[in-house]
């Protein structure tokens, strides 16, 4: 496929390395590429005399205006390309593979294309891998996608409609396995009652969370698929009871968390006839053994390849005052190393809030680094939240620039002042809305621009200084929506 790229004189040196000899480039008399117009266009290509005939011509991603009858007069298609000259080599190679759009600039089309592809291959390999168990439906452990486990503490001290709540948010995060945490407090009768209830609020695995003998059995009679966990403390009782209504089970070490009674505990529990039996060694949190838990980890999975891993992330991400993203991700690395089926967090703390939907795509992202022999990187997926894969071209100030100062004339709009405040989405746990309160109207919308729109329209707003400031606190609002922070008027974001 014949390209030529348009594109200004200010980023022509930039385009034409990005473009590399994959398109011939054009350059139009202009100096920012995203002012080209249609005319400008055809002028630039009429005067460069070309001699190659063009499949397809990229213009820049940000112009605006009506092409269709430039590509009538040149005899071939354009179509919007990246909105940066940088992101040519990225695009490029889908030109022969992918019909870029009039509207759409390629390299938002082209995310949108490599993450549908990135997750239609993890759900074929999925479908046709091979797991050591299944908890219902779920594969664990083997060629499987290690899976994420989400736990509700103090569940079965919940009533119905806040367990049904937290349920709901879990799976929308991305929760494949549901964990009900019991207490020190919690009674046989609520463990029959939230484990029932759990099964006709989803069908994803119910996992009961306890040691307590008697409440395991109230959970595996009630349908738990899952016990979290055996050791030589409960085994010979509890674990008669589990490998009798063929329920899977968490294998623990015992208090030494040695290695040897972990493999003591799950020779017990084969000889009781547990047949669906996963390892959890114990992720130890930093400061207090991490790595020698680890190596507990790499051990066990050598000696036994073939029983899949629980591993606890959250005991690292709970207890520790770091964004959560980077060592989720992390973990999961370790987690394919060492044999991990399960990744198991609480998502308990405001800190760690969000760790279900980054486990989930730090599993998938490990998924296709398996599949694909590679770093997790350049996969079409990423976890990439406040930094950049890459930077966008920096230019100096103008010689001529005004110093920017704050104002000294601030005033009250006589058309009234305005409250802005957000509601989260707490299902998903990303997104939600902006409130805008005016004592004549509350407008509520999805992100700043929509609700800016709608203030102007109402004419709520009299002076251009506070359209100004409504506008830097509804952009605030809106980030913190988008990294599911709280957000206070006036506040530093």
């Amino acid at each position: 496929m014949k390209i030529l790229v348009a594109t200004g004189r200010l980023a022509e040196n930039t385009v034409r390395k990005a473009a590399g000899e994959k398109a011939d480039v054009l350059v139009a008399d202009i100096d920012i590429a995203a002012f080209i117009t249609p005319k400008k266009l055809i002028k630039a290509f009429e005067e460069a005399n070309l001699s190659k005939k063009y499949d397809l011509i990229l213009v820049p991603g940000l112009v605006s205006g009506d092409f269709s009858k430039a590509s009538e007069i040149l005899g071939c298609k354009i179509r919007l390309g990246p909105k940066h000259a940088y992101d040519l080599g990225f695009v490029l190679p889908f030109a022969d593979k992918t019909e870029f759009s009039e509207k759409i600039p390629a390299c938002e089309l082209l995310v949108d294309v490599r993450k549908k592809l990135a997750l239609d291959l993890i759900r074929k390999t999925e479908e046709e891998a091979a797991a050591f168990l299944t908890l219902k439906e779920v594969k664990i452990g083997g060629k499987a996608c290690m899976k994420v486990m989400g736990e509700i503490v103090g569940a079965m001290e919940m009533d119905s409609r806040a367990l049904q709540e937290r349920i709901e948010a879990f799976i929308a995060r991305g929760a494949d396995i549901i964990d009900l945490g019991a207490t020190l407090n919690t009674m046989p009768e609520q463990v029959r009652r939230t484990v029932s209830l759990a099964k006709t609020l989803t069908t994803a695995p119910i996992s009961i969370d306890t040691l307590d003998t008697e409440l395991i059995k109230e959970g595996v009679e009630a349908g738990a698929d899952l016990v979290l966990s055996l050791n030589s403390t409960n085994i010979e009782t509890a674990g008669t009871i589990v490998a009798r209504a063929g329920t899977a089970a968490v294998v623990i070490p015992d208090e030494d968390k040695s290695l040897g009674s972990l493999v003591r505990n799950i020779e017990a529990a084969h000889r009781l006839g547990i047949e669906k039996i996963i390892a959890d060694p114990v992720l130890d949190p930093v400061g207090h053994n991490i790595t020698e838990s680890i190596v507990r980890y790499y051990e066990f999975h050598r000696l036994y390849p073939q029983v899949p891993v629980f591993l606890g992330v959250g005991n690292v991400t709970e207890l520790m005052d770091v964004d959560s993203i980077g060592a989720n991700a992390a973990l999961c690395g370790i987690g394919v190393e060492i044999g991990a089926g399960i990744l198991f967090t609480p998502e308990f703390s405001d800190k760690a809030q969000g760790s279900i939907r980054e486990l989930k795509r730090a599993s998938q992202m490990m998924q296709l680094s398996s599949i694909r022999e590679s770093s997790p990187k350049d996969l079409g997926l990423d976890l990439l939240c406040i930094k950049e894969k890459r930077r966008r071209p920096a230019f100096p100030p103008p010689e001529n620039a005004i110093r920017a100062r704050p104002s000294k004339n601030w005033r009250t709009d006589p058309a009234g002042p305005i409250l802005i405040r957000v509601v989260p989405d707490s299902k998903s746990g990303n997104g939600g809305l902006i409130v805008a309160e005016h004592e004549k109207a509350s407008v509520v919308g999805k992100n700043a621009r929509e609700v800016m729109d709608t203030l102007l329209e109402l004419k709520i707003i009299s002076r251009l200084d506070h359209a100004a400031y409504l506008g830097r606190e509804l952009e605030k609002a809106e980030l913190a929506l988008h990294f599911n922070r709280s957000y206070a008027q006036d506040d530093v974001f």
